[in-house]
């Protein structure tokens, strides 16, 4: 047995805490300063953990390394089993055409390169967040942008930026499931807290696309589209976060906003239209200077008519999802489903907290038949039959998925061992419990905490792995709601993906400009760091009696 101790050297919060972080301080510099791999980046920082765990804070040996092993098993089920599931079934929708088919309708709704980059960027990048995530909507919606007549740094910029809001419930909500695991607080109340926080931002973002597409001019001839689209985002974001599913959240957001925006272009278009087709050439929006090359790849895109049985078969997958996903939330298929689940103690994990009770953490759940993943699953098998796919498609754009997310498999896996060794050992609750110390005021930071693990991982997961735990110790201590701030780690978290080293080499490869990423990351800086400011604040006043009424569950 080993029972936690949060001032291990020489009894002093601050000593230890500075222990505690040398973890995070490895990984931040592996990643942020030498670029290292992420997958190698997170094995040696889980070595130093297991090294901080065994030496500084007597935690026996064994103990450590089933920590490890239990956080490495839990980042695959359930969180890689439901990333696996979403990205299979965006795949599957790829190589079967039916997504440029869906590309191609998209590009079509407007052709005005300000509007496109709401539709796109915000309303369609959060749809492919909601159901793969992991960087996939950066990638998709950059290399459609550049397909409708956008300079390819200004697409990589937009992707960027558009990909905010609605991080924390991306891939089926991933990064609040795993938020929930680690810190024992219900999925449903972190879900509607965050659905408290990033649906304000969400109203913003769309601005902020058509200002970098066109400035002061585009934000004065094309503010409707920007305020319908922005609004109809997040009143759903917060409504199905509340009210349907955590889960689903993203996917319905995203529909209900594409669909105002395209109810609203039926009766309004801008005075002017920036990205008409000019002698033949299409208008560069925002680029500095003619590129005759991409100009002329321009017009040689893709002008296919697509039959409209084309079109609602590409919707298919979308349809199907919903409605499973909506269907295993109705109360008695719920408990069914609940019945094929189980949990137990992880074998041979014997841990408890300074006060000698047992540490949570070290149960497992596993439920297999109601988990994200397993819906998921079933929902691509649902699609291949509805649009008759056949099973060599089916199972092949499967095994080439697993071949696609190896790296992010090992990389999240070992994120995750990182994670529960230092939860376990409680070098979490160290760092928790020192900056506390700030009272109060550790509201206004708790975004910045959560920012600071996206931007250095990538992955809005991998710092709710990271820091919740924290949050959660530092929320208790300062007698601020504990999944406030949880939630506002995610929320702000999500600020960080568009300045994060993996998003950049993602948006700078899918348009051809690797190695590019020092200009893109001073393109879009500026907006997380404003963002993050605006997060900051809303949190801190929620923390307060000034919006306490938007905090979700007690304190």
């Amino acid at each position: 047995m080993y029972q936690q101790v949060t001032d291990p050297v020489g009894g002093s919060l601050f000593g230890s805490a500075v222990v505690a972080f040398l973890p995070l301080l490895t990984l931040f510099v592996l990643l942020g300063g030498l670029r290292v791999k992420a997958m190698v980046a997170g094995a040696v920082a889980l070595v130093v953990a297991l090294l901080v765990a065994i030496i500084a804070y007597s935690m026996p040996v064994g103990q450590a390394l089933l920590a490890g092993t239990e956080g490495a098993v839990f980042g695959f089920f359930p969180i890689l089993w439901i990333v696996i599931a979403a990205v299979w079934v965006y795949n599957l929708t790829d190589a079967t055409g039916y997504f440029a088919v869906l590309r191609r309708t998209v590009g079509r709704l407007s052709d005005d390169q300000r509007i496109q980059a709401v539709i796109v960027a915000f309303a369609f990048g959060a749809l492919i967040e909601g159901l793969a995530g992991f960087g996939a909507p950066v990638a998709i919606t950059a290399v459609m942008l550049v397909g409708l007549g956008f300079h390819p740094a200004k697409a990589a910029a937009l992707a960027l930026i558009g990909n905010t809001a609605p991080v924390a419930f991306g891939s089926i909500a991933v990064p609040i499931t795993t938020l929930a695991g680690l810190t024992d607080l219900p999925v449903d109340d972190l879900g509607a807290q965050v659905g408290s926080q990033t649906p304000v931002l969400a109203v913003f973002v769309p601005f902020i696309l058509i200002g970098v597409v066109d400035g002061t001019r585009g934000l004065r001839q094309c503010w409707p589209a920007a305020l319908v689209g922005g609004l109809a985002f997040a009143v759903m974001q917060a409504v199905s976060a509340h009210l349907i599913s955590v889960q689903l959240t993203d996917i319905i957001a995203s529909l209900v906003a594409l669909a105002a925006i395209i109810g609203l272009l039926r009766v309004w278009s801008p005075g002017e239209t920036i990205g008409a087709e000019a002698a033949g050439r299409p208008s560069m929006a925002g680029a500095a200077a003619h590129d005759p090359a991409h100009e002329a790849a321009v017009e040689r895109r893709d002008r296919t008519t697509d039959p409209t049985s084309e079109i609602v078969a590409a919707l298919v997958p979308y349809v199907i999802i919903i409605a499973v996903f909506a269907l295993a939330q109705a109360g008695p298929i719920k408990d069914f489903l609940a019945k094929g689940g189980t949990e137990f103690g992880w074998p041979g994990l014997d841990v408890t907290n300074p006060q000698g009770e047992a540490v949570s953490a070290t149960t497992f759940n596993f439920n297999i038949a109601s988990t994200a993943g397993t819906l998921m699953f079933v929902c691509g098998f649902l699609t291949a039959l509805a649009l008759r796919i056949k099973p060599g498609v089916v199972f092949g754009t499967l095994g080439s998925t697993l071949r696609q997310l190896a790296p992010a498999i090992v990389t999240v896996m070992t994120v995750l061992a990182l994670a529960y060794v230092m939860n376990l050992s409680a070098q979490t609750t160290t760092l928790g419990l020192w900056l506390a110390g700030a009272g109060g005021a550790f509201a206004l930071l708790s975004p910045v905490v959560g920012w600071l693990g996206v931007a250095v991982t990538g992955s809005d997961t991998s710092s709710n792995a990271l820091f919740g735990t924290l949050q959660v110790a530092a929320a208790k201590d300062a007698g601020i709601s504990p999944t406030l701030l949880a939630a506002a780690n995610s929320s702000g978290g999500v600020l960080g993906k568009m300045i994060s080293p993996q998003n950049l080499a993602i948006g700078a490869a899918a348009v051809g400009l690797a190695g590019k990423e020092g200009d893109l990351f001073r393109s879009v800086v500026k907006w997380s760091l404003i963002m993050l400011l605006g997060m900051a604040i809303l949190v801190y006043l929620q923390s307060t009696s000034v919006l306490d009424w938007m905090v979700v569950g007690s304190p």
